[in-house]
């Protein structure tokens, strides 16, 4: 009889442990002692399930249902898994783990994919070693897919946790902030585009009081806006602007890229499942309307999602999943022909773009610097941000490099830009605690590689002698190496008047006698700004019609660190008495011989003499104060003979030009009589200029 009675209660025993192990399932059985907490918690599943059944799309709608159910019962499998698989879809991923370890725990054989879930879970949460067991156990399920792009993803997320383990092994110094409550609401924000000088930020936003106010049935968030910040002058942001109807429609419509100087902007305006690529353009304080780049760069049922801007303006880079690409999506260049518009696409090729997915491309203000995010290369998880830079001699990339680990993580990233002087980069970031929302931005600040201590000499001698004691000294600290380029800046006006005045500015490669970039001051607040990338003798020549052109030079070797130039000029009006100096005429040292770079300044001289067929001026040599005051006039006299010799060559009556030499009587600054100078005051002094003597 006992025996019979054992077996009984070992056998109830059994089912009690097996029913426990699949969970406890929500039933008056279970739950005799509370109702009413059951009935609730019933109409909570039942609500998080009709928009789990919704698919990923509306999972985060049904989390808060799901959690109020589970906090009933936190020992149901289902629930658990299913509320691991919605935190997996959310930006609060981190949650995920929790559930579906326990989920595994009370069935293990719940669903096969909890296998890679946990893998999942695992990854984002840096444990490669562990994820790599979990989507292992996976594999002989996916082996039965017909599908072989889930066999793929499975093995590119294994090789993307042993990436993930030698990257964190070797960590970058960064502060990462977020951009605080001005940029960042409780909506996504994504996208950021900056300035190069970093005084204007756009970015794309999913937020209430979108052009339009509706919500996306496919993705069940709102549509996208471009937003708009410029930074006050404490370094915060201002309150964030929407950018308007002219740029902003009722679908979606985000940032792609922003010119150096913000004047221009390209946006991705989606459609339908497809997006293309347009431009709008800065009009004084209003933004044209937006119009389309052309059928070079969007083509038809395609996704151009994302692109950028070469710093002269000539090359856009976008990303395409166009026909005969590499991969899913590719980076792709466009160079503007001679009438303006983007010429074929070109493919940057198989050192850049993977089978994988690429997008998030930016150009930095040097010309050299490509940033962009991928799935492929050595990422450590989703995409990440890699660099690689252009060799200009023989048009190729160097081998991509993982920015690094905390700017990269196991999660999305991408859509990185960096500052001119490449001590900030701007990116959007989920994985981080102190997101103000759902996907905010942060700025990233580059502190370079740590110092190691060392010792000193006397350290060493100590040491060599087994003694126990040693002093640590700690080496300087390590800047950031710094961007190679200039970055000129400042407003242009009117000399008398002081108004404020839209005119075109040209930059020239002296050496190459090459106008390589134009662009055009703001009509509204008279503001420019031109990146500048070292390796070049640049001319600067600022024009506009009435008025005399202005000129300056920058000689900017290869080896040159960042700076930042602010120059505001002041154009005179063509009228007698004005001059002008003309910066980029050079001579032979202590000659007058005209320089091959002098050729471009001379040929606008030519021109506008052509221009104005009544003007007639005065061509004046001015020389430093160093040596004898009969050799600098003399080396003054002939220097400005030589700028009248090649106008009348080039066709200018000898009746309309005049030479003058003045050799140290009209210094600009004080460097006579003995008072020390530096070689860049006597540059200032060494100078041709001309006058108007009518017209």
């Amino acid at each position: 009889m006992m025996t019979k009675i054992h077996l009984l209660i070992a056998s109830l025993l059994l089912i009690y442990s097996g029913a426990f192990a699949q969970g406890i399932e929500f039933d008056k059985d279970n739950f005799n002692n509370d109702k009413e907490g059951l009935k609730e918690a019933k109409n909570n599943l039942k609500e998080g399930d009709d928009f789990y059944e919704q698919g990923e799309i509306y999972f985060k709608e049904a989390i808060p249902f799901y959690e109020k159910a589970n906090k009933f019962n936190p020992d149901n499998a289902l629930l658990n898994y299913k509320l691991g698989e919605c935190y997996l879809s959310s930006v609060y991923k981190a949650k995920a783990m929790a559930h579906l370890l326990k989920a595994h725990k009370l069935q293990p054989s719940i669903n096969p994919k909890i296998n890679f879930y946990l893998g999942q879970a695992y990854h984002l949460n840096l444990e490669f070693d562990q994820a790599i067991t979990w989507y292992s156990k996976y594999q002989s399920t996916v082996m039965q897919n017909p599908d072989p792009y889930y066999r793929d993803n499975l093995q590119l997320r294994i090789q993307q946790c042993y990436n993930g383990k030698k990257v964190i092994e070797k960590p970058i110094r960064v502060f990462i902030d977020n951009l605080g409550e001005a940029i960042n609401s409780k909506y996504n924000e994504y996208g950021a585009v900056i300035s190069a000088d970093e005084s204007v930020i756009i970015y794309t936003s999913r937020r209430a009081g979108s052009t339009g106010g509706k919500i996306d049935p496919m993705l069940n968030e709102h549509f996208e806006d471009l937003y708009i910040s410029t930074k006050n002058e404490d370094g915060t942001w201002a309150p964030t602007e929407n950018m308007g109807d002219n740029v902003n429609t009722n679908d979606h419509d985000a940032v792609a890229a922003i010119s150096a100087d913000g004047q221009r902007i390209i946006i991705y305006k989606g459609k339908s499942g497809f997006g293309d690529l347009f431009e709008c353009v800065l009009e004084g304080s209003e933004w044209s309307k937006a119009e389309d780049l052309g059928k070079n760069i969007n083509t038809k049922s395609t996704h151009e999602p994302s692109a950028c801007y070469s710093p002269d303006g000539n090359v856009i880079y976008f990303v395409s999943n166009k026909g005969g690409g590499i991969g899913e999506h590719d980076i792709y260049l466009s160079q503007r022909d001679e009438k303006g518009k983007w010429g074929p696409a070109q493919n940057l090729g198989a050192t850049i773009n993977t089978k994988y997915k690429e997008d998030g491309v930016y150009m930095h203000p040097d010309g050299k610097t490509l940033y962009f995010g991928s799935e492929g290369h050595n990422s450590m998880g989703g995409m990440d941000i890699f660099k690689s830079v252009l060799d200009n001699t023989n048009n190729t990339w160097s081998e991509p490099q993982n920015l690094g680990y905390p700017v990269n993580t196991a999660d999305e990233d991408a859509f990185f830009v960096i500052s001119a002087s490449g001590k900030h980069g701007y990116y959007m970031s989920s994985a981080q605690k102190d997101n103000k929302g759902l996907r905010d931005l942060y700025m990233i600040t580059f502190l370079g590689p740590e110092k190691q201590m060392v010792l000193n000499n006397e350290d060493n001698l100590l040491a060599s002698i087994a003694a126990p004691i040693k002093d640590v000294v700690i080496a300087p600290k390590v800047m950031v190496k710094e961007a190679q380029l200039t970055i000129l800046k400042g407003v242009i006006s009117d000399y008398l008047t002081k108004d404020l005045l839209e005119a075109e500015i040209e930059i020239v490669d002296n050496e190459a006698d090459k106008v390589i970039a134009t662009f055009k001051s703001n009509s509204k607040t008279g503001r420019f700004l031109v990146s500048l990338p070292a390796g070049k003798n640049y001319g600067i020549a600022v024009k506009k019609d009435e008025y005399l052109f202005h000129s300056e030079n920058f000689d900017i070797p290869n080896t040159s660190a960042f700076q930042e130039v602010e120059k505001n000029i002041e154009l005179k009006k063509l009228s007698v008495g004005s001059k002008i100096v003309l910066r980029n005429i050079f001579f032979d040292l202590d000659k007058a011989t005209l320089r091959p770079e002098s050729t471009t300044e001379l040929k606008r001289l030519v021109g506008l003499m052509a221009d104005v067929p009544t003007l007639k001026i005065e061509l004046g040599g001015h020389t430093d104060s160093q040596g004898s005051d009969s050799h600098n006039q003399d080396l003054s006299e002939r220097r400005a003979k030589a700028v009248v010799d090649y106008l009348t060559k080039a066709g200018i009556s000898t009746d309309r030009l005049k030479s003058a030499g003045y050799g140290e009587t009209q210094l600009v600054n004080d460097c006579k009589n003995g008072v020390k100078c530096s070689g860049d005051q006597h540059q200032e002094n060494r100078r041709t200029e001309f006058k108007v003597l009518a017209f």
